[in-house]
């Protein structure tokens, strides 16, 4: 039986993929001992991704080839804007983020790579091209995240980002992208299967980066 496409693109990307899920900042969230600077930095620079996120995820709804994709994609959404936006809203209070790192901060260049790919692939109107980065900002997370007998942190900045990308809801949606990204690999053409590998490949290299950024002072 031939590969998969969605893990034939994580095997083409195997080492910044693991670059990413085993890095430091992963472990230290893990082990409670991350830097609250670090932490600050990373979260103020990740909820920026949150508007063109939601944007990727409509273009998504959009392209999607029949109607059950976008009612997953949309159940989705309403978690993101919903659960994961009031954790940002709670850590911020308690690392006493600013109101304007919260809302204009300076964008580092990891943030705005990241925000233009996005945006790149919600023009590109090809479902693929979505869901081939969302396949990695969704499905890198729950390798990173989803460790099995790993105990919590105590502090809940630690703990709830942990269990938002390690829990059953997530775990179930994951599978599904990944086993989307398959489906709809089946029928693309060469070019077009190059061009959502293209944008796995970058949306890995800029996760990377984006992951090393927040320790660099």
């Amino acid at each position: 039986m031939s590969q998969r496409f969605s893990e034939s693109l994580k095997e083409l990307n195997r080492t910044p993929w693991q670059a990413c899920t085993q890095h430091r900042f992963i472990n230290e969230m893990f082990a409670g001992t991350l830097d609250d600077a670090v932490l600050h930095r990373y979260l103020v620079q990740d909820y920026q991704f949150i508007n063109q996120f939601v944007a990727l995820l409509g273009a998504a709804i959009a392209s999607a080839d029949h109607f059950a994709p976008r009612v997953t994609l949309s159940q989705f959404a309403a978690m993101i804007t919903s659960d994961e936006n009031t954790y940002f809203i709670r850590s911020f209070d308690a690392l006493g983020v600013a109101e304007s790192d919260r809302h204009l901060p300076q964008l580092s260049l990891p943030t705005v790579q990241f925000q233009a790919l996005m945006l790149e692939a919600a023009r590109s109107q090809k479902y693929a091209n979505c869901l081939a980065v969302l396949c990695v900002a969704e499905g890198l997370y729950l390798d990173a995240f989803d460790r099995d007998g790993a105990v919590l942190p105590p502090r809940f900045e630690h703990a709830e980002w942990i269990h938002l990308h390690a829990n059953d809801f997530f775990r179930g949606f994951v599978g599904w992208l990944r086993a989307e990204l398959d489906r709809v690999g089946e029928g693309l053409d060469p070019q077009a299967r190059a061009d959502a590998a293209d944008f796995f490949a970058r949306a890995v290299a800029l996760e990377q980066n984006f992951f090393d950024h927040v320790y660099a002072v």
